[in-house]
């Protein structure tokens, strides 16, 4: 059974401490699959700076609605799809808030609950995964690209997500429930608590399969 999962430098694997990509002995993706054993195969479609539906005027080439099209077809069939997106969103060039994050969220999972044109193109079971809220800025490298608005309308991704999950019809997972943004960069994960986090994720996509 093939698991996808979608998302930012968050699925990546970004280590805030040197700016570098966790091993495979650290992410939560890789851990993920260890957890899930051999029935299941874990794919990483992690990119950094991904966001939900907008171009990046400064960075380019971000924009996860369109990445989806690509990576539907690539990995097809695709039995459970994972979603985690939206801390990007949250930068200051976007100005965006929760509420509308999650209605651009919208049409990721609009495109990813329908079959595409091919063969392979069937409709995946999701489960869409709010990040953690941001941590203090203060002093980190990502204070100026994020604001203290950034960090309130964070704390706001998962309840929203959460009611767009339910519109359609996917399922839902709090990643604030078991891990934290770390201190350093106040956005990223440290690598201890990934273990809880692919513990946590297994069991959701367990119930997905068994659905």
């Amino acid at each position: 059974m093939s698991v996808v999962c979608f998302g930012d430098s968050l699925t990546w694997g970004f280590n805030p401490v040197d700016m570098s990509r966790y091993g495979h002995d650290v992410r939560w993706t890789r851990l993920l699959q260890k957890d899930l054993g051999s029935e299941f195969y874990v794919i990483e479609e992690g990119v950094n700076g991904r966001t939900t539906v907008f171009e990046d005027p400064v960075k380019g080439d971000k924009n996860g609605l369109e990445h989806l099209f690509t990576v539907r077809k690539t990995h097809m069939p695709i039995d459970i799809l994972i979603i985690m997106l939206g801390t990007n969103d949250l930068q200051e060039r976007f100005a965006m808030n929760a509420e509308t994050i999650a209605i651009a969220m919208g049409r990721l999972l609009y495109l990813a609950t329908n079959p595409t044109e091919d063969v392979e193109g069937m409709a995946p079971k999701v489960l869409l995964m709010s990040p953690p809220p941001l941590a203090d800025l203060t002093g980190t490298p990502f204070e100026l690209q994020f604001s203290g608005r950034s960090r309130e309308e964070s704390t706001k991704l998962a309840e929203c997500y959460r009611r767009k999950a339910e519109e359609y019809g996917v399922a839902f997972f709090d990643t604030g429930s078991v891990i934290s943004s770390s201190p350093v960069d106040a956005i990223h994960f440290d690598a201890a608590p990934q273990v809880d986090l692919a513990r946590a994720v297994a069991s959701e996509v367990r119930k997905l399969a068994a659905s």
